[in-house]
């Protein structure tokens, strides 16, 4: 793996340079040739950053994980990359792309995904009540969940409200 790696707000140090080189090399069993990697690291007050960027023809693979150690987020972007890796082996598995494709054999076959196909585990049904968003954001802080369905009780339609970075919220309202 050809690792491009830059730094904003921070130096690259030798270190960092290996723990990355390191880390991501263990990526190389899943691809049959040389892939390009570009990493980005940066700091803004306490947040420690690496992006990591993947390109494979059609596909892109990308992860980016703050915490308030570098050497943290690295070791954090390579598991997400990892998985991401397993999750979408069926669909780049004997795929190729100008000579590039995953190494299927590599993959553990006992994984609960067969054939690419998306199970649903698992169906929730509850009611749901007339409330502001504010209130939905309350509710879902309450219930300590990243979002929250809800009939907005403006316009009586089901919304959603989640989490942001940031500690801030956002809001999904249907478009007709």
């Amino acid at each position: 793996m050809h690792i491009t790696i830059s730094g904003k707000n921070i130096d690259v140090t030798e270190g960092l340079r290996t723990a990355i080189e390191e880390k991501l090399s263990k990526l190389d069993k899943y691809f049959s040739r040389e892939v390009d990697a570009t990493v980005t690291l940066s700091v803004e007050k306490n947040r420690q950053k690496i992006e990591v960027t993947i390109p494979v023809k059609g596909n892109i693979i990308r992860s980016e994980q703050v915490s308030s150690d570098m050497y943290v987020s690295i070791d954090l972007v390579e598991e997400v990359i990892e998985r991401q890796l397993k999750k979408y082996r069926k669909k780049f598995q004997d795929k190729k792309h100008d000579g590039f494709e995953i190494v299927a054999d590599l993959y553990d076959e006992d994984d609960n995904e067969e054939d690419g196909e998306i199970v649903i585990e698992r169906v929730k049904r509850f009611g749901m009540k007339p409330m502001y968003a504010e209130d939905a954001c309350l509710q879902m802080e309450l219930l300590g969940h990243n979002f929250f369905v809800f009939q907005n009780a403006e316009t009586d339609e089901v919304n959603v409200v989640y989490k942001r970075k940031g500690n801030t919220y956002g809001l999904i309202e249907p478009e007709f």
